[in-house]
């Protein structure tokens, strides 16, 4: 048997073992601090235009900024750990998200923290890309689902956490503090992670059989999942990259357009329809609870009933419900479905970002075509405010909530049609 082809089926079929607890647990760890580094963000923003450290308009500046580095760290990425192995990639990354955040925190001016955050931005774009699709190597094929959606809720604990934080911390010691906690927090993790595996996937894919049969063996040490024989569960996945790219592009960008403008938009969309409930903290509490819900739903839904079945059905539901969350008046409706669509947006988040956009490219070709979809999706969230804020002065409010539902329509479209089921199958 060709020795790639024995080492990714022994691969396939294997248990989880300890090392491979080690890199979910170091994984989860990275995608805490992204979640936490993502919610401070608006706190800091809040922070230093309240003690004049800077005006508005460069306030907003320092969020894009934020933005833009998450667009060209998804790029670099997948450059890096397709080219030079995941272990470089998810190294580097952290190490300068780590360092630059650190050196935010004694920035000078605002102008000096825009540029520091919009480097630090880039380790964390990375971190994004690397940190799913490393889960995705190295888990078994039987619950590659479920440990990769795993890590969504994990992340998604963060906004909790890190709006604890923020209350704290910032009051007392102000903004700058969280620059240094992050910062040290992700310095500390990459020296933790100094000894990370390299993906046994990628070393079979450039031909370095030792170095994988060494990560391998230690995978084994829990035993083996029988083989499937008389099902397709094991075959292995093809698809073009082409096609690949498309739908991956597709669902990773409405997923985040949609979960931008419902979350962060809608208390605002509802204002301007005279609802004035939206901006109190026990609103925005009981809608973001649904999101370790949701992510949690999504985690044992894809695994047991497939990704399809769970990303197409979830698209139609946060369309219809974002349409009904926009008609509502009474307090209790806007909780009750506003609960609901955040559910069901981050069941989404779970499934695809997590799980199946990784899932929809060959080994040699993951990182760079997961950071190509996040890198467009990444640029859409930085035009969105904009046409978000177009509309609200120049256009009935209610379009927003139309537009919104007609991407999650097409992209449940483009998943049922194009997508390919990857439940438990094999990826070359």
């Amino acid at each position: 048997m060709d020795p790639a082809i024995e080492l990714k089926n022994r691969m396939n079929i294997s248990r989880a073992t300890p090392l491979f607890y080690k890199v979910f647990a170091m994984v989860a760890a990275g995608m805490i601090l992204d979640g936490a580094d993502v919610y401070l963000a608006s706190a800091v923003n809040s922070a230093i235009i309240a003690n004049h450290f800077a005006t508005i308009s460069q306030g907003s500046m320092f969020l894009s900024a934020g933005f833009l580095g998450l667009f060209f760290g998804s790029l670099w990425a997948g450059l890096i750990g397709d080219y030079f192995g995941r272990r470089q990639a998810y190294q580097i990354n952290l190490l300068l998200f780590g360092f630059f955040t650190v050196m935010g925190a004694f920035a000078p001016n605002i102008w000096a923290l825009i540029i520091l955050r919009f480097i630090a931005a880039i380790g964390l774009g990375a971190e994004i890309v690397t940190g799913f699709a490393l889960i995705n190597e190295f888990a078994p094929v039987a619950t590659r689902g479920r440990w990769s959606a795993s890590v969504s809720v994990i992340a998604n604990m963060a906004a909790p956490l890190t709006l604890v934080l923020a209350a704290v911390v910032i009051p007392r010691y102000s903004w700058r503090s969280t620059f240094i906690i992050i910062g040290v927090a992700a310095m500390i993790l990459w020296i933790i992670r100094h000894n990370f595996p390299e993906s046994p996937r990628w070393l079979i894919s450039k031909g370095r059989y030792q170095e994988a049969e060494v990560i391998i063996q230690k995978l084994e040490v829990n035993g083996s999942y029988q083989p499937q024989q008389d099902d397709n569960e094991q075959k292995p996945v093809r698809i073009s990259i082409v096609r690949g790219l498309i739908v991956a592009t597709v669902a990773i960008s409405a997923v985040n357009l949609v979960q931008y403008t419902f979350t962060s938009w809608m208390p605002t969309l509802l204002v301007k329809q005279g609802l004035n409930v939206v901006h109190s903290l026990g609103f925005s509490a009981v809608m973001m609870a649904g999101a370790p819900l949701g992510a949690l739903i999504g985690a044992i839904l894809v695994d047991h009933i497939g990704r399809k079945a769970v990303i197409v059905p979830a698209f139609i539901m946060t369309a219809i419900l974002g349409l009904l969350y926009a008609q509502q008046r009474q307090i209790a409706w806007v909780l009750i479905v506003g609960f609901c669509l955040v559910t069901t947006i981050y069941i989404l988040m779970a499934s695809i970002v997590s799980v199946y956009m990784s899932e929809l490219f060959p080994t040699y070709f993951r990182f760079r075509g997961a950071g190509y979809a996040n890198a467009v999706a990444k640029i859409l969230t930085v035009l969105t405010p904009y046409l978000v804020a177009w509309v609200l002065t120049r256009v009935n409010a209610s379009l927003i909530f139309y537009f919104m539902a007609t991407v999650a329509i097409i992209a449940a479209i483009v998943v049922a049609v194009m997508g390919p089921e990857t439940k438990q199958r094999t990826i070359n």
